[in-house]
């Protein structure tokens, strides 16, 4: 689809956003013009994000290849060094997870479960004070993420895939799912304590 003619792209492309049951996490949808060539779509908008999300400055890209069943997560960085993560699948499909690890919230222990793929083009945001994982559902899959803060390995943290006062459903067979020995030696969800609502941002 072409862009008319004396029509600037900015104000012509536009980006949808998307609550979640979890109002600080929120699902970014562009907005695709395609034709017999193939596609073109803006995958990000700081204005746009700034509206929504506020100033988040990113600073590191991370991307990854995994097979089917593979599952990553739940994973975090413990303060200091939290991030906040813009999320996207760039081949394949993954089920994406964002639990809250905010002692004190409305929805702590809640989580958000969206389906991010080559085909929809969306981007899930997750701020600080979340854990965060997916479970690639397709052949294999691209995954690909921002984060406003540098990875430091003395504050890696991580939740169990399978806590059962979570009681996420991966949209696996228990016997399809495919962990590092990291992952399987996770914690539970009432031993970590490092986020609190009050300061999740810090």
């Amino acid at each position: 689809m072409a862009i008319p003619s004396g029509l600037e792209k900015t104000n012509y492309i536009q980006m949808k956003v998307i609550s979640t049951s979890i109002p600080e996490v929120l699902i970014f949808e562009p907005d695709v013009f395609g034709d017999h060539r193939g596609y073109f779509f803006e995958s990000f908008r700081q204005d746009i994000f700034n509206q929504y999300v506020g100033e988040v400055p990113f600073i590191q890209d991370n991307q990854s290849k995994s097979g089917f069943g593979v599952l990553r997560g739940l994973h975090f960085q413990r303060p200091p060094f939290t991030q906040a993560k813009l999320v996207q699948c760039l081949q394949g499909e993954v089920l994406d997870i964002a639990v809250d690890l905010r002692i004190g919230s409305p929805t702590y222990g809640k989580y958000v479960s969206v389906r991010l793929s080559e085909t929809n083009h969306s981007q899930l945001y997750i701020p600080r004070g979340f854990a965060h994982g997916f479970a690639v559902l397709s052949e294999t899959a691209v995954f690909s993420y921002k984060c406003d803060n540098y990875y430091n390995p003395a504050a890696d943290g991580g939740l169990i895939w399978n806590d059962p006062t979570i009681n996420i459903d991966w949209l696996l067979y228990p016997e399809e799912i495919k962990l590092s020995e990291k992952d399987r030696n996770l914690p539970m969800l009432l031993q970590i304590d490092c986020f609190h609502y009050k300061n999740a941002k810090e």
